[in-house]
């Protein structure tokens, strides 16, 4: 069985950096895209960043210049590097991946890391 499990999050002030992993573990063949969603309450999931297996990797305008998305195809890892955070960039934040496992391509969450960032 495929997880994901994020870590990283926490309390920051305004200006500050995170920097968020998730791991994949299980029966992995190869992982796909990776992506960062991210929820604030209320509001809806909304898609953050995403990377391709070649690393070709896509943001929101709202991040562009302040986050990195990147993974380290080794460790199954990717990572969310998150500088000059914002009061606004507070939500759960949760990882996402299409990986291949037994034959078959599946899409995969994380269960959320809290990012909370104070003015």
């Amino acid at each position: 069985q495929v997880q994901l499990v994020e870590s990283g999050g926490g309390l920051v002030q305004a200006g500050g950096s995170l920097r968020l992993s998730c791991v994949a573990s299980g029966s992995i063949f190869i992982i796909s895209a990776m992506g960062w969603y991210r929820q604030a309450p209320g509001k809806q999931r909304e898609l953050v960043a995403t990377i391709t297996s070649g690393g070709f990797t896509n943001y929101v305008d709202s991040v562009k210049g302040r986050f990195t998305i990147s993974r380290d195809n080794a460790k199954n890892t990717g990572y969310l590097q998150m500088n000059r955070l914002k009061p606004e960039d507070t939500a759960v934040y949760y990882c996402n991946a299409d990986i291949y496992s037994a034959g078959w391509k599946s899409n995969y969450w994380g269960q959320g890391t809290q990012v909370t960032v104070s003015s």
